[in-house]
């Protein structure tokens, strides 16, 4: 997934939640900066960011492992 898919996945989540920008911000214990950057697809945020993010938006990260053709 890229950073643009992740950040508009946030969004959408965010404005389904009637969350705003600071607060979900606050919440998660980054800048309203940061966030708008990752919201944006300008971010590389880390993992533990990500994390507090879907916490407080309920949602889930999830690592899969791809399949090799061979």
């Amino acid at each position: 997934m890229l950073f643009s898919e992740l950040g508009q996945r946030i969004k959408d989540r965010r404005k389904i939640l009637r969350i705003t920008q600071p607060d979900l911000a606050e919440m998660a214990g980054i800048s309203v900066n940061t966030l708008y950057k990752i919201e944006r697809g300008q971010a590389n945020p880390t993992l533990k960011v990500l994390t507090r993010l879907a916490d407080v938006l309920g949602m889930e990260l999830k690592l899969e492992v791809k399949k090799l053709e061979f």
